[in-house]
């Protein structure tokens, strides 16, 4: 008889070029996800993606997953993550990022995370 051993498949997350290197940095060490396809959850392993250019350029692990609509989010949700200059600039921001419509009532997947290791 034949075994096949069936490795799952990690998830990933793509960012931004530029979000690439505060990321590495420590700098950024949550993330928001909407409409989350992936079921991420505490206790994840997850490859970092470029989004520009398709590369790893790290792994880390989910410390912490908190949902809540965009209305909800507060001072302290910032930390670890970019701001920005008002609740319109944001929902636009995650609209162009997802291609459809954000606004208050959109849930946010807020997601601690610590890196493992990356590349070089």
């Amino acid at each position: 008889a034949t075994f096949r051993v069936i490795i799952p498949s990690m998830k990933t997350l793509k960012f931004t070029e530029n979000l690439v290197p505060l990321v590495l940095s420590g700098k950024k060490y949550t993330t928001w996800r909407l409409f989350d396809d992936k079921n991420l959850q505490e206790g994840d392993e997850i490859d970092f993606v470029n989004a520009s250019t398709a590369e790893k350029f790290a792994h880390a692990y989910i410390t912490k997953v908190i949902e809540k609509p965009m209305s909800d989010v507060k001072d302290e949700d910032f930390e670890g993550h970019e701001k920005y200059d008002s609740n319109e600039q944001m929902y636009k921001t995650y609209s162009d990022y997802y291609h459809q419509p954000v606004g208050p009532d959109t849930v946010v997947k807020i997601i601690w995370f610590e890196l493992i290791d990356h590349a070089k």
